[in-house]
């Protein structure tokens, strides 16, 4: 039992396992879907963030740290525009600043714009491209030809198939021009920075099938009189006897270059580039991964503190068991040090002179952006303050949260492990009876090569306060756990990752900490296919709600045949339990008809199931009303069929198919 809640135990009221009443409502949750898409540090020092906002819809709204602190932060982005990129469906890097000037990506046109900061008034860079078929991320400023280096990703001849290369945009003259290419020829491209001393540039570039975290290259190539790129050296990457996946490629104030790879131990440590000997030299050892899958456009995981006689100094995240921590490393002696702050989560660094701002969050802590003040030795935090929460009201609630324990399970494979952070059911005023179990949500994040991180998520705790068991599964697959365990799902993408979620399950079950009859699994994009193919191969769960690249898949699931053997649409006479599916319309990584499939086959069966459509989303969903009503429905949903129990909000549910009788809308209204 959590400590919090051992006091109060005897004066409980003791009521079913799910049918608790919480003020943590789906409103609540909802309000506190605001998420960061991007950090940078402007000419002033105060920090610029993304910040999507699901009030407005969803709307990318770049903002500026208040000039005081305890002051209110101030909407950089001009009404009508919106700063999201689309490249690679996913986006980030969506903007860039040099001294009081940014670049953006605008979510409409998808066209780049340049704005003075203070200015409500937005110069477009790029032609307009009827369609949104030319796509910019993670640009960069060129000090030396003054222009902007991009990511550009080109739809006009192949839409399923885009043409990406790395280009320079003109930023000086006010005409818009078409952006000349500077790098082409392969199939992928990431992180152009530019060296702030000599003239030549920096890129990840990496060729199907491969994602970039399965192999991948760093190269240098300098700048002619005219700035094409010429000269080109391939930095790391291109020894075919040595797998690796080198990322983040940073330059210092002094022209020397520092990168991510995990070459040889299969974690990503921190390397420099010896120019001398064009021999690459690794900094710091650890089991550790001090980067990330790049999903996203714009990871940034580490910083340089300072310049002259500080630009030896490094600072950084890494994430080790389970848990992310932050120091400093002085590169020149290998010396670290490891820093106390709150985050026990760190996703997103940018640094400064003696300071650095961090995207992080911790089990008490939700998603916040924190400023990071080191003493004269750049050796020990000295200050730290909160910059931005995404929900600011959340310790209103904090008598009612869960704190995640993080757990290691036995798989099938003899003497192996997988993790998850389990949440067991806690609210200070009910507690469950002695002879009841609660019931189980199994949760599989996407990806597939994602992680969950146990923090606080009121998407949680709006379930475990209602008397509901909770567990994030970081099944094999996962990234936060070394290329080994990440490889574990090559080839095995419907298999590994189901069987870890069934025997986490079994697991829970087995100590006795939840309800062997009422277990539940959701999941969205890739979590999605891993709920439906839990449902489908096993007979583990109860019900399940799914919230549903090309080449990546080829290589996680293998061949044609493996395709069609665990395709859950194949096989709808193996799925025995209610479903409930929630679909975006303008989803166009996983295609709408791919759930009115899976629903119309699951209906015709005879099981209970629901679909939900929303107008106007993506791929993940972004409006406030739309998180809300999911959220709601999941929970009225689960409780009706597998729960047994009445839920305390006063939620009307959406008719479910093969379960509600024909009349069963007029009823409810």
């Amino acid at each position: 039992m959590h400590s919090q809640a051992s006091a109060a135990a005897e004066k409980a009221v003791v009521a079913p396992y799910g049918s608790w009443e919480s003020p943590i409502s789906a409103a609540a949750v909802s309000a506190a879907g605001r998420t960061v898409e991007g950090l940078a540090v402007a000419g002033d020092g105060r920090l610029l963030w993304v910040e999507t906002r699901p009030e407005e819809g969803g709307r990318a709204v770049l903002v500026k740290e208040a000039a005081e602190p305890g002051g209110d932060a101030v909407d950089v982005t001009p009404e009508g525009f919106a700063v999201r990129s689309l490249a690679q469906e996913y986006g980030g890097g969506a903007f860039a600043v040099q001294g009081d000037v940014v670049v953006f990506s605008n979510y409409s046109d998808q066209r780049l714009y340049k704005q003075t900061i203070g200015d409500n008034s937005a110069q477009p860079l790029t032609p307009d491209y009827t369609g949104s078929v030319v796509r910019y991320a993670d640009g960069v400023y060129d000090p030396h030809f003054c222009r902007y280096v991009t990511i550009m990703e080109d739809h006009r001849k192949d839409s399923s198939n885009p043409m990406t290369t790395i280009a320079a945009v003109t930023i000086s003259d006010g005409d818009v021009n078409e952006p000349t290419v500077l790098v082409s020829g392969n199939d992928f491209y990431a992180f152009p920075r530019i060296d702030p001393i000599k003239r030549r540039m920096t890129w990840i570039e990496w060729s199907n099938p491969s994602m970039s975290w399965d192999k991948a290259q760093l190269w240098v190539g300098y700048f002619s009189e005219k700035g094409e790129v010429h000269n080109k050296i391939c930095i790391a990457g291109g020894d075919p006897t040595l797998v690796e996946s080198p990322t983040e490629p940073k330059w210092t104030s002094k022209g020397e270059l520092f990168f991510i790879t995990d070459r040889e131990s299969g974690f990503w440590n921190i390397y420099k580039w010896d120019e001398e000997s064009n021999l690459i030299v690794q900094l710091y050892s650890l089991d550790a991964e001090f980067s990330k899958p790049m999903w996203i456009f714009g990871v940034s995981s580490y910083g340089f503190l300072g310049k002259d006689d500080m630009s030896n100094k490094i600072v950084f995240c890494y994430r080790q068991n389970g848990r992310s921590c932050a120091g400093v490393l002085d590169h020149d002696s290998g010396s670290f040090s490891e820093l106390d702050i709150p985050f026990s989560s760190v996703t997103n660094i940018v640094s400064g002179d003696g300071f650095f701002y961090v995207e992080g969050a911790s089990a008490t802590l939700p998603v916040s952006i924190a400023k990071v003040t080191l003493d004269e030795k750049r050796k020990t935090a000295t200050n730290f303050s909160i910059v931005w929460s995404s929900s600011e009201d959340v310790m209103q609630y904090a008598s009612y949260f869960s704190l995640p324990e993080f757990m290691e399970f036995p798989t099938v494979v003899p003497g192996q492990k997988a993790y998850a952070y389990f949440y067991a059911p806690h609210n200070h005023i009910f507690q469950g009876s002695s002879d009841e179990k609660p019931p189980l949500l199994v949760r599989t994040h996407g990806g597939p090569t994602d992680e969950a991180r146990g923090v606080l998520d009121l998407g949680v705790q709006y379930w475990t306060s209602r008397g509901w068991a909770f567990v994030d599964v970081n099944y094999g697959g996962s990234t936060g756990y070394g290329r080994k365990f990440r490889e574990r799902l090559l080839g095995q993408w419907g298999v590994v990752d189901v069987n870890d979620c069934c025997s986490c399950a079994t697991f829970l079950v087995e100590t006795g900490r939840v309800d062997a009859q009422r277990l539940c699994v959701t999941g969205e994009s890739a979590g999605g296919f891993t709920t439906l193919a839990c449902l489908a191969f096993r007979q583990i769960f109860k019900a399940g709600m799914h919230k549903f690249e090309a080449y990546y898949i080829d290589n996680l699931v293998g061949n044609r045949q493996a395709y069609f053997e665990r395709s859950p649409i194949n096989f709808v006479d193996r799925f025995s339990c209610p479903i409930i599916l929630f679909q975006g319309l303008e989803d166009t990584v996983v295609s709408p008809v791919q759930a009115t499939t899976i629903y119309k086959a699951i209906k015709d069966k005879g099981l209970p199931v629901a679909l939900v459509e929303y107008e106007g989303e993506q791929h993940g969903f972004r409006k406030a009303e739309n998180i809300k009503f999911t959220l709601e429905q999941q929970m009225v949903f689960f409780a009706r069929l597998v729960g047994h129990f009445k839920v305390a909000d006063g939620i009307t549910p959406i008719k479910i198919d093969n379960f509600d009788e024909p009349s069963f809308i007029d009823k409810i209204h």
